[in-house]
């Protein structure tokens, strides 16, 4: 969209659309042939509410404010149209220049926005390139020679390349920065306004965030211009169909809580949260030890061996994957089925990132979190900041009574406890045994057997 950079509208006073589950069908939006084959061949039928929305204002190529979480379906919700744009548009992109930049947080993000540019984009004759930190820039370099007219990076590696002279960005048309929040946490905000500083003044914008304090409302508002609001899931709360449950726990039982749950292949495809390096590492030790398929990703890691392991989890070769916050920020895969924090974030908003992994596209899941006495506070935070209780499960052969007694003592906590199964009106679920369905502990007496009772995600994929 060409305009003036200085006509600048409040985003608190944007427009905002109205949600809705979506009764289209993509092939209501107005996009292109091309477009709708390759959405054929993904058997995409249905937009998500913030693709339904978002689709139209973009090929109108109005500013976008997108407030929403991992998967709601956002990259589809931009990346369709900025190819419809393209494909129409006559301008191509000179040597070293890019016409349309999304800059993401992370390297997998990255990775996987630029699989969904080409996904979508197929049967069109578009370039992408992705650029990130983390591995020789040589390769990079190369595809960016000729100009591409989408490419997608994060914002080190973009401004290394740049003071470089192998990428300019005087002829980007439409700019896109994707978690914006997450961006901010991470450091990148010095890098983000140096880049902006280098974009043309006119140009179209995007800016997709899952949570809108006043920081990120600001940085929006230096972006964007007269932008449409889309959003889908306020700040601070939680997918309605995660099911969520808590497990009091001693810090030394719950690697034996994590193999006993795993006992129970109704776990199919896992994520299991912890907030330290080191943390994910002794996880992943634990597993290997118990001949469990597992991989950890984080900081550490090299970029070769972060991209097998999430090929691996994403092909079922490996089922579960050991993160910590900022390297599971991002991950895109399907049918997550449960996601385990063996840690508790000490930050909520982290709280609702992480079991945000699970229940995507209209899918079910369940999120599962082992409390130990020094994280009593943490629940506290996370349960006021989304504004629900957590149900307790207690028949689990590791519940630590000491720690389950500290918490409901505690100033305003919500007793929400599940005695076995009894929990009248609830769907049957998938496991378990012995009468006690939702205990943790699944069939037998005393302790339990070796069966959590909680089933896997259903429903067909809209991944974006």
């Amino acid at each position: 969209m060409q305009k003036p950079q200085d006509s600048k509208a409040p985003v608190a006073t944007a427009p905002s659309a109205t949600v809705a589950t979506s009764t289209k069908l993509f092939s209501d939006l107005n996009l292109i042939e091309p477009l709708q084959r390759a959405l054929r061949d993904l058997n995409y039928e249905r937009p998500t509410p913030i693709q339904e929305q978002s689709i139209p204002i973009l090929l109108a190529k109005k500013d976008l404010l997108g407030c929403a979480q991992t998967g709601t379906g956002k990259t589809a919700a931009f990346a369709l149209p900025l190819l419809q744009n393209l494909a129409k548009s006559k301008e191509a992109a000179g040597r070293r220049q890019a016409l349309v930049l999304v800059l993401a947080p992370t390297r997998e993000l990255a990775l996987q926005i630029h699989q969904s540019f080409e996904d979508y984009g197929r049967y069109l004759e578009i370039k992408t390139a992705v650029i990130f930190g983390g591995v020789g820039q040589g390769p990079q370099v190369k595809a960016l020679f000729n100009g591409v007219d989408v490419l997608v990076a994060t914002p080190g590696r973009l401004f290394d390349l740049l003071q470089q002279k192998h990428v300019y960005l005087d002829k980007v048309q439409t700019f896109v920065l994707d978690e914006a929040d997450r961006m901010m946490d991470m450091g990148f905000i010095t890098d983000i306004q140096k880049i902006l500083k280098i974009l043309p003044k006119e140009r179209h914008n995007l800016f997709f965030s899952a949570t809108m304090p006043p920081d990120i409302a600001k940085l929006a508002n230096n972006i964007l211009v007269n932008p449409q609001r889309v959003e889908i899931t306020p700040a601070a709360t939680t997918a309605e169909k995660i099911e969520q449950w808590l497990m009091y726990v001693d810090k030394a039982a719950k690697k034996d809580l994590l193999r006993h749950l795993l006992e129970d292949k109704a776990l199919k495809r896992v994520i299991v949260f912890t907030r330290t390096k080191h943390g994910a590492n002794k996880v992943a030790e634990v597993l290997l030890k118990n001949k469990i398929t597992s991989a950890a990703i984080h900081g550490n890691k090299s970029q070769g061996a972060r991209v097998r392991a999430l090929e691996d989890f994403r092909s079922g070769h490996c089922r579960v994957l050991i993160a910590t916050d900022i390297a599971a920020r991002g991950i895109d895969v399907d049918d997550i089925t449960h996601v385990i924090n063996f840690e508790i974030p000490n930050v909520a908003e982290n709280y609702v990132h992480r079991i945000g992994r699970t229940a995507r596209a209209g899918r079910e899941g369940i999120a599962i979190s082992f409390c130990d006495a020094e994280e009593k506070s943490f629940i506290r935070d996370i349960e006021k900041a989304t504004g629900k209780a957590i149900p307790v499960v207690t028949q689990q052969p590791y519940h630590s009574k000491a720690v389950e007694l500290a918490q409901l003592m505690s100033p305003g906590k919500a007793k929400a406890k599940i005695e076995g199964g009894n929990r009248g009106g609830n769907r049957n679920r998938r496991g378990g045994g012995g009468g006690q369905r939702r205990s943790g502990s699944g069939g037998g007496g005393g302790n339990g057997g070796s069966r959590s009772g909680f089933r896997g995600n259903s429903g067909s994929p809209n991944r974006a």
